[in-house]
């Protein structure tokens, strides 16, 4: 199963393609969308979309994992954050894709299992479950969408054990 992980923000959002099973997670690609300060309000998230729908097209994901809202202390970066998101959830619609949502205890959980890992123990198991080395460089937006992708194919296995099914099947909204 292939899945791309998005960490949505407003002015940075990383993305990440994981490929395979929860035992054997693949890295496809990880990197980030910078629009920056320059554009505004709704060309910041074409740019984003646009951007999103791009990565899709390009490595072909069947699901999209997207972090839960939570609730910010900052009402503005609140309203922001819920525009980044509602731009991800339009480009998985858009190209057909299954979508998943998953809190951050959750995501904590799976990948460290600690739901309330701090970023650098999220960072080092999202290493450790791809394989990669020191030397990889991995900004902190793109490791968080990396651990909601591989979060999604270890929720997808326990999904699967629970109905029964031998393989993970998308199907859980």
């Amino acid at each position: 199963m292939r899945v791309v992980g998005v960490d949505p923000g407003s002015v940075v959002a990383g993305f990440g393609v994981v490929d395979g099973t929860a035992q054997h997670p693949v890295l496809v690609a990880a990197g980030t969308i910078r629009v920056g300060s320059v554009k505004r309000g709704p060309a910041r998230l074409n740019e984003i979309y646009r951007r999103l729908i791009e990565v899709i097209d390009h490595y072909r994901p069947q699901a999209m994992s997207l972090e839960r809202s939570f609730v910010a202390v900052n009402a503005q970066s609140a309203f922001r954050l819920g525009e980044a998101r509602a731009v991800a959830m339009l480009a998985a619609a858009e190209r057909n894709l299954e979508f998943f949502e998953y809190t951050p205890a959750e995501v904590k959980m799976a990948v460290a299992s600690h739901g309330r890992a701090d970023k650098g123990q999220v960072k080092a198991m999202v290493r450790r479950a791809l394989g990669l080395g020191a030397g990889f460089a991995l900004e902190d937006d793109s490791a968080d969408a990396l651990a909601l992708a591989v979060c999604h194919l270890i929720r997808a296995r326990f999904d699967a054990a629970a109905r029964g099914e031998s393989e993970p099947a998308c199907g859980r909204n």
